[in-house]
């Protein structure tokens, strides 16, 4: 389960980079009940997304030429300099270099060996995200990867993580949980699972994370998908020992997950 106390390697922020960010706002509104909180109004496209006033992630304009609409995950460091150098260290890259307020955060972009992007915040007095693991808000994150030896080397080398595999029914092959350095199953933050190139198609054969979204009725959040213009992949279905769940895009195409968890 992921807490708001933001362990090292565990997720703590997510923002999404949108070509209409009105739209984007809009639609998850519809379905999750967010609102949305712009900075200032000198930059109405630049803001917060928030449940019931508490801030659940962070909504702006797609900023690089050619970019595909998507959500960026953010992880804990304490060091944002020092897991730099780990990420390069381990064959990954650098898209941004560690930056922000020293009084408030920083951050810093990459990209792993196998092409997934992801970030990490490093918190001064901004902390994180104010709600997570709760209706509406991030309950869970996911890499899809075509090389999940390789994924598991290199998140290990630079967060430290430890994982978990399970088999999937059938010939599902096998999902790999993820826990922040020192923590036990019950601290389990998210999965990686290792598909064919051909089957990763947002990304033409990358890697790629998308968030996990608690929805309190993921069947009825699901339909305010593809009545808000958005698409659903698979679902809702019921996954044994998981909950209901669908796999669904926004408008702009940004992958997502809706996940009612099993009572």
């Amino acid at each position: 389960m992921l807490t708001t106390d933001f362990a090292p390697g565990s997720p703590c922020w997510l923002d999404l980079g949108a070509p209409d960010t009105r739209r984007a706002a809009a639609f998850y509104g519809a379905v999750l009940g967010w609102t949305f909180e712009a900075v200032n109004p000198e930059s109405p496209e630049f803001g917060f997304l928030q449940s019931a006033g508490r801030t659940v992630a962070a909504l702006g304009p797609l900023t690089e030429e050619g970019a595909r609409s998507a959500w960026m995950l953010y992880f804990a460091t304490t060091d944002a300099d020092a897991t730099t150098t780990a990420v390069t260290d381990a064959g990954g890259t650098v898209r941004v270099a560690p930056t922000g307020m020293d009084d408030t955060h920083r951050m810093a972009q990459y990209t792993d060996p196998q092409g997934g992007q992801f970030a990490v915040f490093e918190p001064r007095d901004d902390m994180g995200l104010d709600l997570v693991d709760a209706p509406g808000s991030l309950s869970w994150t996911e890499l899809y990867t075509p090389d999940g030896a390789a994924a598991k080397t290199f998140y290990s080398a630079v967060f430290g993580w430890t994982y978990q595999d399970m088999p999937l029914p059938g010939d599902g092959g096998t999902y790999t949980l993820i826990a922040p350095a020192g923590r036990d199953v019950t601290a389990m933050q998210g999965g990686l699972m290792q598909l064919p190139p051909t089957a990763l198609t947002a990304t033409h054969g990358t890697a790629y994370w998308h968030p996990v979204f608690a929805a309190e009725d993921c069947d009825a959040a699901t339909a305010q998908v593809t009545a808000n213009g958005g698409t659903v992949q698979m679902g809702p279905e019921t996954a044994e020992g998981v909950g209901r769940l669908s796999v669904c895009q926004d408008p702009h195409g940004a992958d997502f997950v809706l996940l009612t968890p099993e009572s």
